[in-house]
């Protein structure tokens, strides 16, 4: 098995920065893709940032230049750098990864439980 163990998360006023970081163990022959979700109440679950093995990064437009999400292949884990953050950040970040177990295996999705992000004076 697998678990994802994300930490970081808090209460920030606007224009603060959070650093999260989410670590992978168990049961991993390789990691295709590590990313950040979020979601806020009421609303659907959305795609923050993701990296691939090889590098390459995506992101939402809406945090486009204020975060930054990098990989630590050695130690399987993923962090999300957010600054500039905004009233409308707010939700809960969950860190997800695409995951094979063996030599062959067709990858599979695991989430983390969540981290809480609260940007409010």
């Amino acid at each position: 098995q697998v678990q994802l163990v994300e930490s970081g998360g808090g209460l920030v006023q606007p224009g603060g920065s959070l650093r999260l970081s989410c670590a992978a163990s168990g049961s991993i022959f390789s990691i295709e893709t590590m990313g950040w979700y979020r979601q806020a109440p009421g609303k659907q679950r959305e795609l923050v940032a993701v990296i691939i093995s090889g590098g390459s990064t995506s992101y939402a437009d809406s945090v486009k230049g204020r975060f930054t999400i990098s990989r630590d292949y050695a130690k399987d884990m993923v962090y999300l750098q957010m600054n500039s953050l905004k009233p409308e950040d707010t939700a809960n970040y969950y860190c997800n990864a695409n995951i094979r177990e063996a030599w062959g295996t067709r990858p599979t999705g695991y989430w983390g439980q969540g981290t809480q992000v609260t940007v409010s004076s």
